[in-house]
């Protein structure tokens, strides 16, 4: 039976996926820092496992990735799905709610990452990363998200390259914005959301974290109008690229 581990499950793209990957006969990992909802999955899904965690706490990862890869010590596919969202005024959100953000969705995502590598490269796995479409330009009022996708993007890339001589395939999913519980808790709406409306839902998501799975890209975009945007912006004069941005986000 293949395995795949899941953060951020409790909720959202998480356990939607996890969800998915269950009723397709796969062994799913849950792990979030809400113990309750995240308890209630695992019930869910026939017991699966499941730790509560943060996952910027070092220590406490590699403890749960060693007891959940246990003695077969493989893993087949790591979703990095963990983290946090804030709209708003770059100046009005504290500084502190800015590092939360960068934390959790990067450096998080490296402590995850890292402490996978050994049951990954034994199983010759596959590493999904969460991006978002704010990882192609950077998004005004999501100022500190957008940086945090970023560097994901950045990740994904070199990591991508990196691991092959370990035989582990790194990609991540590009979507533009979902109906979660984390964008539909937002009190600020930017004018890009607005714009562009919410088209995706987190099942849609799943269901290309499952194609990636059976076949790996480096970026795998989500809904056909950002993967227009994505391509024509591979394409375009940085300059073409702001005006867009630009014109989206104006109030």
């Amino acid at each position: 039976m293949k395995s795949i581990l899941i953060t951020g499950a409790a909720s959202g793209i998480g356990a939607a996926s996890a969800r998915l990957f269950h009723a397709r006969g796969w062994r799913v990992g849950l792990l979030d820092v809400g113990a309750q909802p995240l308890a209630a999955l695992a019930s869910e899904l026939g017991g699966a496992w499941h730790a509560a965690l943060d996952v910027t706490d070092g220590e406490a990862v590699r403890r749960a990735l060693a007891d959940f890869c246990g003695a077969d010590g493989r893993l087949d596919v790591l979703f990095n799905c963990a983290g946090v969202l804030r709209f708003g005024l770059f100046e009005e959100i504290d500084p502190a709610e800015h590092a939360r953000i960068l934390q959790i969705n990067v450096v998080g995502l490296l402590q995850v990452t890292h402490a996978a590598f050994a049951y990954l490269r034994a199983a010759r796995g596959q590493v999904i990363n969460m991006g978002s479409a704010s990882g192609l330009y950077g998004t005004p009022h999501m100022v500190s998200y957008s940086a945090s996708k970023f560097a994901v993007r950045g990740l994904t890339e070199a990591l991508e390259l990196e691991w092959r001589r370990h035989g582990i395939r790194v990609g991540d999913l590009m979507p533009p914005f979902v109906a979660t519980p984390m964008v539909d808790s937002q009190r600020f709406t930017p004018p890009t959301l607005r714009r562009l409306g919410v088209r995706l839902r987190a099942e849609h998501v799943a269901e290309a974290a499952w194609r990636q799975v059976s076949a790996p890209r480096v970026h795998r975009t989500i809904h056909w109008l950002f993967g227009l945007m994505y391509w024509s912006g591979q394409l375009s004069p940085p300059a073409v690229n702001r005006a867009v941005m630009a014109w989206l986000a104006r109030d």
